[in-house]
């Protein structure tokens, strides 16, 4: 069997020094925390929240759970901007960088919680100026720089729910999420960079609002001084709009289950799905994760390089760092330019002590070649996270030993859109990794390995992933679509929420992730993780990238066909073909031989780095795309893949 197998994985115990400094030092610290969090989950919460947050009204119950929807901290009043920075301003925090940005073509700024403060309070005063109040929705179609950042603590301020949209999506993805939502303010930039080109956002938000009436106002950031059309009343320029406004506004006490953000994610039919979190909730896993997962450090620097229009940059740029007093950096631009070793320079210039990256990064870091990391200086590092997928033992051991030089510690965080914050991960300093594996669910999170019927299946046997409790950061509902929260969420394993994801957990009590459940397919009988294909083919040192589907078969109800990306300089061939076929067969088994073998130049990918297997799935089972495409990075490349033809056996 592939590694992802079991128990019987190498383990990589916390490093001695790190763990008798964090958080929690050993496995059985861990242990004892999270079975007091398992006997009552709602007190646990509780008493966090009360500990953990600033209130501006305390709340009188800890949970109302009227399934399948769930309140947190009924009765309380709270406001996230406040958490993020108010609080951090009587003491020496208040000097402390909060942000520390860098562009594409070098610029840097700093701004500390006091500098922050002080914009986010006048942007929100800008907001209330222009009739803006609580409940009203906003859209946030930025570049990645810190008044993306301050917009959204702005509108969290008054209460305005903000949906930010990734700024390399176009304007009919745009226009659908404007209408969504109903919004009638858009937050924007005259352009972005990426990788020494301009992306016209402003042109993009004026093709999007001639479709969208209900809009009244567009405020609009000169970030690259772009020749842009202004439509008087409409439009204004964010800079004439900041000037003498007041730095003085009180944070707005709203409704612990306030919406905070709708944040919309890709759905198998053309409409995104718009995911709905609450304030209080929210605020306070992605505050615990920051501790428990990160073990973040009042003098770290800490780096996640996603952006804000995913839901990793809200919980781990914006919220979660800034509730914790860290200094989060942000940039602005592609890893790999001007050369490929730009991350690994941006960690060596800022002292980075906290780096969380996705595997498709880390995939690509690899497929460039160890000389771009090793001549930079990384000995700041003192973690690693991944996020986003499952990572293959592969590219772990390759993070562990050229990135972290063995001496860091590796947080493998499964988490979703829909969860809000971090739900399985190692706590770096207590339990011991495993390569490919997520671990273990950190305290108040209960899940499970079930069968279709809601029965947990033996270890090491395959499953689907579930939670068993209510936890506060869970997305309360989809925006206007309450039934098909239901519909996909709840209604697919009865009385638990249903992830989405297959897994297995070993005799260890460890959780390996094998991917979305539709990418488990059952070949004569065998049912086969698509990631463990994916895995035993990057071992190959031939390939750098595998994306495995499956397709309908006559004889063995469903037959294997992976697309497959080399590394640099190895050529494509018929005889490359066969022996990554032998290859797995030798790895898995027989069984999971692929039928099918396609080399390509490259994925169809989310402009988050997620690999999009249903596409794949969709082209060689109906020769078409028909589902929703805009999430993804670049058309061109599924357009290629569409002329590809694989030799069938």
């Amino acid at each position: 069997m592939a590694e992802s197998a079991g128990a019987a994985a190498e383990t990589f115990a916390p490093p001695a020094a790190f763990a008798a400094a964090a958080r929690v030092k050993n496995r059985k610290e861990y242990d004892e925390l999270y079975r007091a969090a398992a006997a009552n989950p709602a007190e646990f919460w509780a008493e966090l929240a009360r500990r953990e947050l600033h209130w501006l009204q305390p709340f009188t119950q800890a949970r109302e759970w009227n399934y399948p929807f769930v309140k947190w901290f009924l009765g309380g009043k709270i406001n996230a901007s406040d958490n993020c920075l108010d609080r951090h301003l009587t003491g020496p925090r208040k000097n402390k960088a909060a942000i520390i940005w860098e562009g594409e073509n070098f610029e840097q700024r700093i701004l500390t919680y006091q500098d922050l403060y002080r914009r986010v309070a006048k942007f929100a005063n800008v907001l209330k100026a222009q009739g803006y109040k609580a409940g009203d929705r906003a859209i946030i179609y930025m570049p990645m720089v810190p008044e993306a950042a301050v917009a959204m603590l702005a509108c969290a301020r008054i209460g305005v729910i903000h949906s930010v949209v990734f700024a390399g999506f176009s304007a009919e993805a745009l226009k659908t999420r404007i209408d969504d939502l109903g919004a009638t303010l858009v937050i924007t930039a005259d352009a972005a960079q990426r990788r020494g080109r301009e992306i016209p956002l402003k042109r993009n938000v004026d093709a999007a609002l001639a479709e969208c009436p209900a809009v009244r106002k567009c405020i609009v950031y000169r970030h690259k001084n772009a020749g842009i059309e202004m439509k008087p009343e409409r439009d204004a320029w964010w800079e004439d709009l900041m000037f003498g406004a007041s730095e003085v506004c009180p944070p707005e006490p709203l409704d612990s289950e306030h919406p905070l953000y709708v944040l919309y994610t890709s759905g198998t039919t053309g409409k995104p799905k718009g995911v709905v979190h609450a304030t209080a909730g929210y605020l306070l896993e992605t505050l615990m994760t920051m501790q428990w997962v990160f073990d973040i450090r009042e003098d770290d620097t800490y780096w996640c390089t996603a952006d804000i229009g995913w839901v990793t940059g809200h919980s781990y740029i914006v919220y979660g760092p800034l509730a914790a007093g860290a200094t989060t950096l942000m940039y602005e631009g592609a890893p790999d330019w001007p050369e490929p070793d730009r991350f690994w320079r941006l960690i060596e210039k800022y002292r980075v002590n906290v780096f969380y990256t996705s595997p498709t990064a880390i995939r690509s870091f690899i497929r460039q070649g160890d000389k771009w990391p090793k001549r930079r200086d990384l000995s700041s590092l003192r973690l690693l996270g991944s996020v986003g997928e499952p990572i293959n033992p592969a590219a772990w051991r390759w993070y562990n030993q050229v990135i972290g030089q063995n001496r860091c510690p590796i947080v493998d965080t499964w988490w979703q859109t829909e969860t809000g914050a971090i739900m399985i991960s190692p706590m770096p300093g207590a339990v011991a990794a495993k390569p490919g594996s997520a671990t273990l669910p950190l305290p108040g999170i209960i899940p499970d390995v079930v069968d279709l019927k809601g029965e947990p299946v033996a270890a090491g046997q395959q499953g689907y992933l579930i939670i068993r409790q209510p936890w506060p950061a869970m997305f309360r509902t989809l925006y206007n679509d309450a039934e098909r929260y239901r519909e996909n969420y709840w209604a697919k394993v009865p009385n638990v929420y249903f992830t989405g994801d297959a897994a297995r957990r070993d005799a260890d009590g460890y959780y390996w992730v094998l991917g979305r459940v539709d990418d488990v397919i059952n070949v004569s009988g065998h049912r086969l993780s698509t990631m463990e294909v994916e895995s035993a083919l990057v071992r190959h040192a031939a390939v750098a990238e595998a994306a495995a589907v499956g397709r309908p078969h006559d004889l063995k109800g469903q037959a294997l066909v992976v697309f497959t990306v080399c590394k640099g300089g190895v050529p494509k061939s018929p005889e490359l073909v066969e022996e990554l076929r032998a290859w797995v067969g030798q790895e898995i088994g027989g069984f999971a031989r692929p039928d099918e073998i396609r080399l390509v130049d490259a994925l169809p990918k989310t402009r988050s780095g997620k690999i999009m297997r249903r596409l794949l799935r969709e082209l060689v089972t109906a020769d078409k795309v028909s589902g929703d495409t805009t999430t993804l990075e670049d058309y061109s490349v599924l357009l290629e893949l569409a002329k590809t033809k694989g030799d069938e056996e």
